[in-house]
């Protein structure tokens, strides 16, 4: 849908991602106007989408469904009632041509290993636990501490160094703190041995740890059905999802307290009026797009993004590995994950004959894995597929590229102050605007806990306050309470607040 003049709308949204549709859906729902812009020609969902090639369907890194929070879920239900199903979930790490399940189950890492080797981690995870690093800094503090030296040096830093393109001595803390938090070595060996005994059959249905989960949810033609039953449900509301429309600039009237949203689609300006902002763009871009420009601007210019790249092969195969994905620890090979797009959904594969599995690399916009052609990374992908010992390279049958700019905010060691600087000069000069997911906060999140930043600051809307606080969303899409006063009786309020908004 095309904007070829200027439009008025309660809400513009900036991002057609889990977070922006979300929003969209629930604005529209209450009666609000709005109006969504979305860069890619194609595709909503974000990194969330299904991207579709010769009739096989891929994720962007794989998505699966699970929450703690009961509003998402209900939500999930909600937009897409009758295609989800249910699936195992399976996933191993590959480490000097042996495979580890994750989670690690003690006596086939112990046998896998060695008898030398697994003395030495589990002397080391003794030692860490009885003499702790007290100043933690870095994933590295983290992580040794966690799970000793040896284990991180085996099952954290080939693989992270990897995704994140840095030294794991340069990474802040927060990044292990939220993505492992939770994850104990000794639980998971107990775990380990309870199974192996038969003492423990209980699955893990989600409110356990996550990286434990053992099934999942999911749609039966990939994530990105969920956000095209979304963007239709905002359209037959009266919403516009605008396609191809890249922001240019974010301009505040302090007179009337309204935004203009300007964009590009193709070569023809469109302009869009509205009383509030939501944006899941990048902070970086949009700082750099505010006007005025922000005093934080050099702050918000030093925020790192971390690219990707999916490299997804038709093998012909009845089937290569039952894993959902496997964690290449290698350091002999580029490739950091490999997805098996059959074992999330087998109708993401239109032929049984044809197994379609997805490599990722993780690299930088404009280096040379990101500037290689689509051709020689086909051939990388068919050449480490080979070297893994995971296919015979003469059964690729074709192959396709799929690139990701700014996949993943990187958590450098100054990334928490500045994105805590931005954030507060937007808070305090710009009460409409509002910053949801996971580049618009730059918090490196699922995309349930995007949804739930951006259903928080629609009730923001509604109540004409900032009334919660969608930082205090944790990774699990809980909602820590901010403690303010008042604030629970501003909570009662929102079902007596209207759904429009009153004209400015």
């Amino acid at each position: 849908m095309a904007n070829d003049g200027n439009m008025a709308v309660d809400v513009a949204i900036v991002g057609a991602g889990p977070a922006g549709l979300t929003a969209g859906y629930l604005l529209t729902k209450a009666g609000y106007s709005v109006a969504i812009i979305e860069k890619d020609t194609r595709y909503v969902g974000g990194i969330s989408r299904t991207v579709e090639h010769d009739g096989f369907r891929f994720d962007i890194g794989g998505h699966r469904f699970f929450s703690r929070s009961k509003e998402v879920v209900d939500l999930w239900n909600e937009i897409l009632p009758h295609d989800f199903i249910e699936r195992p979930r399976m996933s191993r790490i590959y480490y000097e041509g042996k495979f580890y399940s994750y989670p690690l189950r003690a006596f086939e890492a112990l046998g896998n290993l060695g008898l030398v080797r697994s003395t030495l981690c589990m002397a080391s995870f003794a030692k860490a636990r009885l003499f702790p690093k007290r100043d933690i800094r870095s994933f590295e503090d983290w992580t040794v501490n966690a799970f000793g030296r040896k284990l991180f040096l085996i099952f954290f830093k080939t693989y992270t160094e990897k995704v994140w393109g840095m030294p794991c001595d340069e990474m802040s803390a927060d990044w292990a703190a939220q993505r492992i938090k939770g994850l104990s070595l000794w639980g998971a060996v107990v775990d380990g041995l309870k199974r192996s005994l038969g003492l423990n059959k209980r699955p893990n249905d989600g409110m356990q740890t996550k990286t434990l989960l053992e099934t999942f949810r999911y749609p039966r033609l990939g994530p990105g059905m969920m956000w095209d039953a979304a963007r239709d449900r905002i359209a037959e509301r009266g919403g516009q999802v605008l396609m191809g429309h890249a922001l240019r600039q974010l301009t505040f009237n302090a007179a009337t307290q309204r935004w203009t949203v300007a964009a590009t689609h193709g070569d023809a300006p469109a302009t869009i009026n509205a009383a509030h902002v939501i944006s899941s763009a990048p902070m970086r871009e949009l700082a750099s797009r505010l006007h005025p420009l922000p005093a934080t601007l050099p702050e918000a210019a030093n925020l790192k993004y971390r690219d990707f790249l999916t490299v997804a092969l038709m093998i012909r195969s009845p089937d290569l590995f039952p894993d959902n994905w496997i964690y290449i620890h290698d350091p002999k090979v580029q490739v950091g994950r490999i997805q098996n797009f059959r074992s999330w959904s087998p109708e993401m594969v239109p032929d049984p004959a044809i197994a379609c599995v997805g490599l990722e690399y993780f690299c930088f916009e404009g280096d040379g894995l990101w500037a290689s052609s689509d051709d020689e990374l086909v051939a990388l992908a068919t050449a480490e597929m080979a070297a893994l010992g995971l296919c015979d390279p003469t059964q690729v049958e074709g192959g396709v590229v799929v690139r990701q700019e700014k996949a993943y905010p990187v958590y450098d060691e100054d990334y928490a102050q500045n994105v805590d600087m931005l954030r507060r000069e937007i808070e305090d000069r710009y009460p409409t605007l509002h910053c949801v997911g996971r580049n618009g906060m730059h918090r490196y999140n699922n995309q349930d806990h995007a949804m739930m930043t951006a259903m928080l600051t629609v009730r923001n809307i509604q109540a004409g306050a900032r009334v919660y606080d969608v930082w205090a969303v944790n990774e699990d899409a809980e909602y820590h309470e901010s403690g303010r006063e008042g604030e629970a009786a501003a909570l009662a309020s929102l079902r007596q607040v209207p759904g429009r908004l009153k004209a400015a």
